[in-house]
């Protein structure tokens, strides 16, 4: 009866976790499921658990940091590296300033992103771990720094 081309697709995202309006962050934040903002995040947002993971980011929204997730939607703003490992959709009011590195890509007119756009081969799912190495210093403290996986 219902033909495949003709079906739309199925956009409804579970949120698990809302950061409403009037909310501002700071710190990081790691998540699982869904994860809607309409508030502020000054920090990084990371998925942790499955690739289906989804962050949307309202049209309210603003995040100052490094975003490591499997599913975006965006129609907000993000200041800071984007690495999504499956499906990056950017609505219409979406502003990334800083490269994004993605697998799948929708854009919408209207959207701007300052940055490079850099697509990622299908079986890498590197760009979602995040590695530390371990640096000894002068006076003997301990300092971590944080290591991409991208070189």
């Amino acid at each position: 009866m219902f033909n495949k081309n003709t079906q739309k697709k199925n956009k409804a995202t579970r949120i698990d976790t809302l950061i409403g309006q009037y909310t501002h962050i700071k710190g990081d934040v790691s998540f699982s499921g869904g994860l809607r903002i309409d508030g502020s995040v000054a920090g990084n947002i990371n998925a942790t658990g499955d690739n289906k993971s989804v962050l949307t980011l309202s049209e309210s929204s603003v995040v100052d940091g490094e975003i490591r997730v499997p599913n975006l939607l965006v129609n907000g703003t993000i200041t800071g590296t984007v690495y999504c490992s499956q499906h990056i959709e950017l609505a219409a009011n979406a502003k990334i300033n800083g490269n994004v590195y993605y697998r799948l890509l929708e854009m919408v007119t209207g959207c701007e992103v300052n940055g490079k756009l850099i697509h990622i081969a299908e079986d890498d799912d590197s760009i979602m771990s995040v590695e530390h190495d371990v640096i000894e210093s002068d006076d003997d403290t301990l300092q971590l720094e944080k290591k991409d996986n991208l070189d």
